[in-house]
């Protein structure tokens, strides 16, 4: 029966909180209503800009500073997804979207991560396998396209694969700096305490590279998320790809702009979620976070 001990980097968090006395106690701080009102105004700080823009822009197309036909009011893009939301064809659309997204991600991103791992802790490995990866890397996954539609048709399965491609690189990338710049000295404490090549594995190694692997996911996910709108565009029949281009066909450009805004949106969630698991995972790291 394995003991439960600690690995070795919350080992080195402790003695660090130990080192600047606070003992891993959590600092007095302000009341909560005030912290809560304090990261409120922070989190919503970032939304100004695009709120001074899309205000500037009403302004404009309301005056006729600009071609409402070439760039209608933020008012009539925000009615065009008022309607889509309404009558159900968001929803589903996007449904479609996150779908393919997150399958897409888990094959790229998962294959990349065991990959990136492997050839961290293995020369061997790296040696067999880098150059190829780095070949690969180099070559546009928007020009894989033609040929996906070609092997696969215009199903779900070359989109998948695109998105796939485009998500598997930044993972193994980041996984494999992470493990190499992992601090010898962690290894030799989780050596001092007799663990096996497994526990030194998820006990040292993977929580110590942890932070570069979440930034290759972080990135990962944002270029698969890219990716999807090219293989929504690859002749599908449901996605918010497909509503932009439908969009574009009827000359809809207020349907076109709210599918951007869809893409805009739901991606700044989906990295705000990543950050808050992040920030969450990564706990004990006693890192410098700004001014």
């Amino acid at each position: 029966m394995t003991s439960a001990r600690p690995s070795a980097v919350e080992t080195a968090a402790a003695t660090t909180d130990a080192a600047d006395g606070s003992g891993g106690r959590a600092a007095a701080g302000p009341p909560a209503a005030r912290r809560f009102a304090n990261a409120a105004a922070y989190y919503l700080g970032g939304f100004l800009l695009p709120l001074v823009i899309v205000i500037i822009w009403e302004i404009a197309a309301r005056t006729g500073m600009v071609n409402t036909l070439l760039l209608p009011a933020p008012s009539k893009v925000f009615a065009t997804l008022g309607e889509a939301a309404l009558d159900g064809s968001l929803w589903v659309n996007l449904g479609y979207s996150v779908r393919r997204w997150i399958i897409g991600f888990a094959f790229g991103g998962g294959f990349g991560l065991l990959l990136g791992a492997l050839n961290g802790l293995s020369l061997r490995s790296e040696n067999l396998t880098d150059t190829t990866v780095q070949m690969l890397r180099t070559v546009p996954f928007m020009g894989l396209t033609p040929l996906l539609v070609m092997w696969f048709g215009l199903g779900e399965t070359p989109k998948i694969i695109l998105i796939a491609v485009a998500s598997f690189f930044p993972v193994y990338i980041n996984t494999l700096a992470g493990v190499r710049n992992v601090n010898k000295g962690l290894v030799e404490v989780g050596q001092s305490f007799e663990l096996s090549r497994v526990e030194l594995l998820y006990r040292v190694i993977l929580p110590a590279a942890l932070p570069e692997i979440l930034t290759g996911v972080r990135y990962s996910l944002g270029i698969a998320w890219l990716a999807l709108v090219i293989a929504e565009l690859m002749a599908a029949e449901s996605g918010i790809g497909f509503w932009l281009l439908q969009g574009r066909e009827a000359v809809r450009v207020d349907i076109v702009l709210a599918s951007l805004v869809v893409f805009s949106v739901a991606g700044k969630l989906m990295d705000a979620a990543l950050r808050l698991i992040e920030s969450r995972v990564l706990h004990w790291r006693n890192s410098f976070t700004g001014s």
